[in-house]
């Protein structure tokens, strides 16, 4: 039997093929969108967002493994705060996901998202200004020069 993590790497690959599965850019920016799912399903705002990111970002950049060892660990303690079973909510979200129906909607959600990769390639993204509900423009796009 497989473990979880290689249960969802090979799953990552036939959802969106070894290109996108296997990109470091990609899957960062992925985790960092769950992430920050979650903290605002916990009741984080995006000032506190704003100003981990500013946080994070004045330090020296940490160890990969080290780093990772942290995040399940932190994540281990937001579950338990929260009185939430880690292990089975990764499990019914395969589960949900692990089908082709629901696949092609993520492909679908996937190719409508910015490619972060600079202003250049994010104002490609967005023609009109993106607002929140709330109506505040969180990004508008520019003309890039030349």
């Amino acid at each position: 039997m497989s473990s979880f993590q290689d249960s969802v790497a090979a799953w990552t690959v036939d959802c969106f093929g070894e290109e996108i599965a296997q990109s470091t850019d990609e899957r960062n920016h992925r985790f960092l969108e769950e992430a920050l799912e979650l903290v605002q399903a916990c009741g984080a705002t995006k000032e506190e967002c704003h100003a981990l990111v500013d946080y994070v970002f004045s330090r020296e950049t940490g160890e990969l493994e080290q780093e990772i060892g942290g995040v399940m660990v932190c994540l281990a303690s937001l579950a338990a705060v929260h009185k939430v079973s880690m292990e089975a909510c990764a499990d019914t979200e395969l589960l949900r996901i692990d089908n082709e129906e629901t696949k092609a909607k993520i492909r679908q959600k996937h190719a409508l998202k910015p490619n972060f990769g600079g202003i250049a390639a994010a104002a490609r993204w967005f023609k009109e200004p993106l607002r929140t509900l709330k109506g505040d423009v969180i990004f508008a796009s520019v003309k890039i020069p030349g």
